[in-house]
This record gives C-alpha cells, structure tokens and sequence, in this order.
C-alpha cells in the first residue's frame, strides 16, 4: 500500500484528515478491480483540484504581473496548469509511486501516464485545500510550480514591453509591429543580435542581445520610448 506518511513529508504537509489525501490517490481502476472497498475514486477531488489551482495561479498572474492584459494572463495560465507540465512535476516528486491502481492499468504503464499523473496532482491540491485551506494549498502550488515561475519571470519582460507595444501600434496606426533581424556578429558561442522593430515600413528602433528575443524586447522598449509611451502607467 502506498505510504502517505512519505508523501505528506514530499508535499511538507501534515493532513489533519489523511483520508483525504488517501482518496486523492485512488485511480478509478483501482474502484473497479475492488468495488468492495472502503474509499472511492478521485474523479470529484480532481474536478475541485483543477478549479483551486486555476485560482492560485490567476490570482499570482494577477499580483506579480500587473502590467499582463486579460489576454496574455489567460495564456500564462494554461501554460502553467497544462496536463503536461503538471504531469512533469508528478513525476518528479514521483507521484505515481503513491498511486492505488487496478493491476491492469499499472501493467499498461498507468503510473507514468500524463492524464493519471495530472489528475491524481489535481486531486492532492484539492485534498490539501480541504484539510488546510487556500493559503496552505498556494503555498505548496507555487514551491511545486517554482521552476515554471522563474521561467515565466524571465520572460517577464518580454511579454510586456511586446505586448504594449503591439496594443500600441494596432490601436494609433491600425497595424501590428514587425520585428527585423538587422544583424547577427560574434563566434557561435558569443552572438550578438541587432533587431529593428518596423511599423507601416518605418524603422522606429533598435535593440541588440545576446539572443533574438533579448534584441526584440529592448527594440520594444526603446521604440516605446520614441513614442512617447509612458510604460509605467
């Protein structure tokens, strides 16, 4: 049988009800190999997970990113929550070592499957909601989803100045901005990018960088300038 024990110590959370955290576990193959049995399946945990995770991480896009339209939030979001990146972080706390599971879905390889491995890590969030509230639920999110928000924080400004940008030029000149490789320096492993961003056929600004994406966003950000756009506000 699975030792809870072990995965209250990965997650760093003490259930009050271990139930709970037992029955996020329970793979409905598992039911219908043992219909007799005490506890059901985690179907309904996994339902409630996806909406708690949803809300903890829009409510950070909200709060860390306050620049990011509607738009771009809802994107950064399915990234975040997507089947495969949350399959990904179960397996690397190896969630589906934990898993109750019929014999013949665990022959299949079901403890490595994405779905399971998905929707059993939805169905733990929501059982930690339940027995801690929201607080304990956020925090255990955001430390499982650590590497994923140091990547989207990297692009942080990427997605911004972009993102602007764009929203600009579409809404004063009814067209989207063209960003132009206007030069690529250096050996291999010491690139220099030059990128110019074009609007109506003008060139409006220049940004160099180690990468493409880094000469993009600082072309954005000086061409916002050039017009007169305050980003802070």
């Amino acid at each position: 049988m699975p030792d809870i024990a072990e995965l209250q110590k990965i997650l760093g959370v003490s259930f009050s009800q271990p139930a709970l955290l037992e029955q996020a576990l329970v793979h409905s193959s598992y039911i219908n190999e043992n219909p007799a049995g005490p506890i059901s399946h985690n179907e309904r945990l996994e339902f409630l997970g996806d909406a708690v995770l949803d809300f903890i991480v829009a409510d950070r896009l909200y709060q860390d990113f306050p620049d990011l339209t509607e738009g771009e939030m809802t994107k950064a979001r399915a990234t975040l929550v997507r089947r495969d990146t949350l399959s990904h972080i179960a397996g690397k706390i190896k969630l589906g070592d934990f898993l109750y599971m019929g014999k013949g879905e665990e022959t299949s390889g079901g403890r490595n499957k994405a779905p399971n491995l998905a929707g059993a890590l939805e169905a733990v969030i929501a059982a930690i909601y339940l027995d801690q509230g929201i607080d304990t639920a956020g925090a255990v999110v955001n430390r499982l989803l650590a590497e994923e928000w140091k990547k989207l924080t990297s692009r942080g400004a990427d997605i911004e100045y972009k993102s602007k940008l764009q929203e600009l030029t579409q809404s004063r000149y009814q067209s989207a901005p063209v960003y132009r490789l206007v030069s690529e320096t250096g050996p291999d492993h010491d690139k220099v990018f030059m990128v110019e961003v074009v609007i109506n056929g003008k060139s409006m600004g220049r940004g160099t960088g180690k990468s493409k994406k880094i000469a993009e966003t600082e072309a954005a950000h000086l061409t916002l300038a050039a017009l007169n756009m305050d980003f802070t506000k």
